[in-house]
């Protein structure tokens, strides 16, 4: 077999999942194997699970030399999980697929197939469709997707996903951004390169719970629009000069009044409403400007991305 595919499969907690998860990837790397000649290696991450998610990969990986795992001395979270696969993997052409199998593996050879014969230098898929997501979420993911467009420097199809097979000039592109606060789908987008998007329908998932709230997809957004754009500096920024305009015409209409009519506004209502206004857009241009500081404060001190506990490569 003249080329190596790897498949990078952050798991944590996926101690149901594994076994059907391994049975689909056996089926499909020996079909793909007889169909194009292609080898394969399975990086398995395991993120700091609590179950016998590490037990499992260790067990089938004494049986499958295919197998290769590394598994961190704590949970440092999917991102930390995807960039320590393509740290670590071998393979001329590499796929970062979840655990979960709401990823389907069937979609490898469609991949695969749009990178050596159709001459792309990446295949991601998107999601066409979000039926069985909460409505509420499908709401903020499409328009995040909308916001991200306008502001920042990378296009992000809506629906997509890091589900992704790319040749090993992308992965080289890719690990030469080491940064701390990483967001994978932004970093993918921004490194360019030909990219086939293939649309599948949503899967929902087989096994256990999914452990993004809502809550974490904010702040996962929230990573996303901070690493690429500064948008929301300008629009503190323009806020400071609105308000610079608004005091100037307050401030004349208070002179006129009081000088033509002699009738001075009204001053408790007026001043508190102005003071808790301004006070308001104070604290969220602060805040703006926090979240930006907060980001540099990590960047700066070169803590490590992750931690390996124990490793078979």
């Amino acid at each position: 077999m003249d080329k190596l595919i790897s498949l990078i499969i952050p798991c944590y907690n996926e101690e149901e999942s594994f076994a059907p998860l391994y049975e689909k990837l056996c089926s499909v790397s020996h079909d793909m194997g007889e169909k194009y000649g292609v080898g394969f290696e399975f990086v398995m991450v395991n993120d700091g699970s609590r179950d016998k998610t590490l037990a499992l990969i260790k067990s089938t990986a004494e049986q499958d030399n295919r197998i290769k795992y590394i598994s961190f001395s704590r949970n440092f979270g999917k991102e930390a999980a995807v960039y320590a696969g393509l740290q670590n993997c071998r393979g001329d052409y590499v796929a970062v697929m979840d655990a979960d199998l709401q990823h389907p593996p069937d979609m490898l050879y469609t991949m695969y197939d749009s990178i050596v014969n159709e001459g792309f230098d990446c295949a991601a898929a998107y999601r066409e469709s979000r039926k069985g997501e909460p409505a509420i979420r499908s709401f903020f993911a499409r328009n995040f997707y909308k916001f991200i467009n306008k502001i920042a420097n990378i296009k992000m199809v809506d629906g997509a996903t890091d589900y992704s097979m790319m040749t090993r000039q992308v992965v080289e592109a890719i690990l030469t951004m080491p940064e701390y606060n990483r967001f994978y789908k932004g970093i993918s987008s921004w490194v360019g390169f030909d990219t086939k998007w293939i649309p599948y329908k949503n899967v929902e998932r087989a096994f256990g719970t999914t452990t993004w709230s809502f809550m974490g997809l904010f702040k996962y957004s929230l990573e996303g629009i901070l690493s690429f754009s500064t948008a929301p500096l300008v629009v503190a920024s323009l806020l400071g000069i609105f308000l610079f305009f608004v005091s100037l015409v307050f401030v004349t209409y208070v002179i006129v009044r009081t000088i033509a009519f002699g009738d001075p506004v009204a001053g408790f209502p007026t001043l508190i409403s102005a003071i808790t206004f301004i006070g308001g857009v104070q604290l969220f241009c602060l805040g703006i400007l926090g979240q930006y500081m907060s980001k540099m404060y990590l960047e700066v001190k070169r803590r490590p991305v992750y931690l390996i506990k124990e490793s078979k490569l």
